[in-house]
């Protein structure tokens, strides 16, 4: 069957009334002009953009890695950046003969310029991570684009039903992991979902709840108001299970927000014209949901508070907000140090940042002296960190952004016209969520993770789209894209290359993370047997150094897991290999105090402390008074012989209260060693001080150097009589004094049948020198200060499995 041929549009014939003779009248009328310079619909009938950007917006959040050798949003931002790549390959092809022009959006050159900017950053900043953050702002500058051109006001309720029930998967998740114990996916603290920490998990639900109520207040069917009701009610539940400061924040803020926009649009939302069935349907159902499943209690294993429901874990975390002891040794605490040292690369970066990306590399240089927060690799505040990696650039997005909003927003509440009043709920419920996302923006890094940067970029298009069709004309507007065929074309094989390069990377990010994470629980297995020095662990020993270098040899930036495997190396006694295993952290990230101090251990012990001095003064330039350095320096200083200036270092440290265990102990050493009494007791006197565990064994030592170094038999006493006072158990001071001469047993005068020693005993021991059955505790051993804590609210690998 042929297809009929369309009718041009050149011009139409039309029929004139009948003359007064009765005669017709033909003539030819002009089509309706198009406005010169009018801004293009959005794509029509058949167009798959807006459904493959709603599936986006599902399956991100609802699925995860069921194993620990892929980071849960490394997964994410896979999902994230294929779908946009090949959603706009779809969307050019479709569009191959189109001539009508596109829309473009102020907002557009915003995501732009971050991505211009840190393309710049490369040259002059840290490459890979500046590359990191370019490649971030491409994809959701594409996104932007595709809802921007994609979303009809009939399309959104798509899109929100897409957030909104990719909210419910993860919360099931959730559920299960806090009900249940549920281990299918790896995570921290549960429960987390399937984004590994529960933090991530809570930001991202909060930003749903408003796209979730907007289906729930347009929903016309009884069974669509039952089934947004009830999921509405069971999200609100699993943000309470994680007890987030900030997301509850939000959610409340969201709430009140929303209740506020119901109350507002009433008229043009469906919920006004529900029957009073529908309405107290929805209000039990949401208010059972909320009671019954808040009172479930968690059987997480190892869960804060194990046994308490959502209602107590959400009031508890709320109650910590007013205690003082948070702001002074709590989570916010971190965060204030974190945010003061980021506030002073502003100050002293405004211009250009310290470049995109490079906020985790540069910032032990703008961290008050003793302070190390070299464990974190974002602020926890996405504006701050904004400002400090893009500079004058980072405050004209800011800005910008903020100004386009607030217009947005004015523009919404003070619409008069029809069009103006129908797009009002939609557009507002928009702005709520971005003013959820924003709210969170202040405590964590939703910007870097893809699910809730997805949503930003996909609010912020569908805002967009909104002032296209509403036709405002402002700087802060949508205008129209010339387009042609040709550029169609072009863009087709530009998405092409994207989506090559995206499935490039994705394969060699997968296999680093995969090796890496392999050689750090085959490092922990070892570590946890008890025995990491068995010979049956020599193969393995080697296949994990193997493994570690060839993950290494593909990303060498993969900084949150790498150091662990040394750290564990270091423990086996295995220091020439953890050592360059840390020398290649520092490779990229240059300024880590505690990992030099690592390299400089290392280099002392394999024989080799000139090297160690090399690093010793690169951190003391950056962090001239952390302990960790400056036991590093005094141990080298005695390997190299230098005893009298490993002394002086060691009284300066005191004296400037530089001290840890390291420096108390290599301290002690050195004193001892160049017969130094006086300095030796100062120094113990000082590891009691620091270790009040120490007591026994450091008293012990001083009635050591004052019986046999200074002849002081009186004051030796003394303290031998403090340190068995000292000790726990009455095992514990027999074994002490069994180990001494037997002249001294009685001389010590201590009440021995009050710390549990029997006289008889005592009297046996001064005549026979009975030794007793239980050998006297060892010393304890030097313990090796770990390249840095697991990241914050990262991913923390488990030891393999036997």
């Amino acid at each position: 069957m042929a297809k009929k041929k369309p009718k041009s549009s050149a011009s139409v014939t039309a029929v004139a009334p009948a003359t007064p003779t009765g005669e017709t009248q033909t003539r030819v009328v002009a089509p309706k002009a198009i406005p010169v310079g009018a801004l293009p619909t959005e794509m029509g009938k058949g167009d798959w953009t807006a459904i493959l950007l709603a599936l986006m917006m599902f399956f991100t959040p609802a699925v995860g890695v069921p194993h620990e050798y892929m980071l849960q949003d490394t997964l994410k931002s896979i999902v994230v950046a294929c779908v946009a790549f090949f959603t706009l390959g779809i969307f050019f092809y479709r569009q191959r003969n189109r001539r009508d022009g596109l829309r473009w959006h102020f907002t557009m050159w915003l995501f732009l310029s971050l991505a211009a900017w840190a393309v710049g950053s490369m040259v002059w900043s840290h490459t890979y991570l500046a590359g990191v953050e370019a490649s971030r702002w491409i994809v959701l500058s594409v996104i932007v684009f595709l809802s921007l051109n994609a979303f009809t006001r009939e399309r959104v309720p798509l899109l929100a039903s897409g957030v909104h029930f990719g909210a419910v998967a993860a919360t099931v998740w959730a559920a299960a992991q806090f009900w249940g114990d549920w281990k299918g996916i790896p995570q921290g603290p549960p429960p987390a979902s399937t984004f590994v920490n529960r933090n991530f998990y809570a930001e991202f639900v909060a930003c749903t709840i408003p796209f979730g109520f907007y289906l729930l207040l347009t929903a016309r069917k009884s069974a669509a108001v039952f089934v947004f009701s009830l999921t509405n009610a069971f999200v609100l539940v699993g943000i309470m299970m994680t007890g987030t400061r900030s997301a509850m924040i939000a959610t409340g803020v969201g709430l009140i927000l929303v209740g506020i926009a119901a109350y507002r649009y009433r008229k043009q939302l469906a919920f006004s014209g529900w029957s009073s069935g529908k309405k107290i349907m929805s209000i039990t159902l949401i208010a059972i949901t909320m009671g019954l499943l808040g009172l479930i209690p968690s059987k997480a294993k190892g869960f804060e508070y194990d046994g308490i429901n959502a209602w107590q874990r959400a009031f508890f975390r709320a109650s910590l907000l007013a205690k003082p002891t948070e702001y002074t040794s709590g989570s916010a605490s971190v965060r204030k140090v974190m945010w003061l040292a980021t506030a002073r690369i502003i100050q002293q970066r405004p211009i250009t940042g310290v470049g995109a990306g490079a906020w985790e590399v540069d910032i032990p240089l703008y961290q008050d002296p003793g302070s190390q927060l070299e464990t974190d690799y974002y602020v926890h505040n996405e504006f701050l960190q904004l400002l400090a990696e893009y500079g004058i650039v980072g405050w004209f997005f800011l800005l910008s952004l903020l100004s386009y909003l607030s217009i947005a927003a004015i523009r919404t509440l003070r619409g008069k016209s029809a069009e103006e009043k129908a797009e009002a709920p939609l557009r507002i419920f928009i702005l709520i969520t971005l003013t959820a996302f924003f709210l969170v923006s202040n405590a964590g890094f939703p910007w870097r993770m893809a699910s809730t940067g997805a949503m930003f970029a996909l609010a912020v298009g569908a805002l967009g789209a909104s002032d296209a069709r509403l036709g405002y004309r402002s700087i802060f507007a949508a205008v129209r894209m010339n387009w042609s065929p040709t550029l169609s074309q072009l863009g087709v094989s530009a998405a092409a290359v994207c989506m090559a390069v995206t499935l490039y990377i994705t394969y060699y990010a997968a296999e680093s993370e995969r090796l890496i994470v392999l050689a750090t629980k085959n490092a922990l297995s070892i570590t946890a047997s008890g025995e990491p020095n068995n010979p049956k662990f020599d193969r393995v020993k080697k296949e994990v150094f193997k493994t570690i270098r060839e993950g290494i040899d593909i990303n060498p930036h993969y900084r949150k897991v790498t150091p662990m495997v040394a750290d564990e190396a270091a423990k086996w006694g295995n220091w020439k290999e953890a050592t360059w295993i840390w020398e290649s952290v520092l490779g990229s990230r240059p300024y880590v105090v505690a990992i030099m101090a690592n390299v400089a251990r290392g280099y002392v012990v394999t024989g080799e402390p000139e090297k160690s001095l090399v690093y010793i003064e690169r951190a003391k330039k950056i962090q001239p008074a952390v302990p960790s350095i400056w036991g590093a320096e005094i141990n080298a200083l005695v390997r190299m012989g230098k005893i009298p200036e490993a002394i002086a270092k060691s009284k300066e440290a005191l004296k400037r209260d530089i001290v840890d265990t390291d420096v108390l102990n290599i301290s002690i050493q050195a004193a001892i060693s160049a017969k130094d009494w006086p300095f030796a007791i100062e120094a113990l006197e000082a590891k009691k001080k620091h270790l009040p565990a120490s007591v026994a064994e450091s008293d012990a030592k001083i009635a050591q150097i004052y019986v046999a170094g200074l002849g002081d038999e009186k004051s030796g006493m003394k303290f031998y009589k403090s340190a068995v006072e000292a000790m726990p158990t009455p095992q514990e001071r027999l074994n002490f004094l069994s180990s001494l001469p037997p002249q001294f047993i009685m001389k010590i005068g201590a009440d021995y049948t009050a710390l549990g020693i029997p006289p008889d005993v005592v009297a046996r021991l001064t005549a026979l020198r009975v030794q007793p059955a239980v050998a006297a505790p060892a010393a304890a051993a030097k313990p090796v200060a770990p390249a840095q804590s697991p990241p914050s609210g990262g991913f923390v690998p488990q030891p393999a499995k036997p």
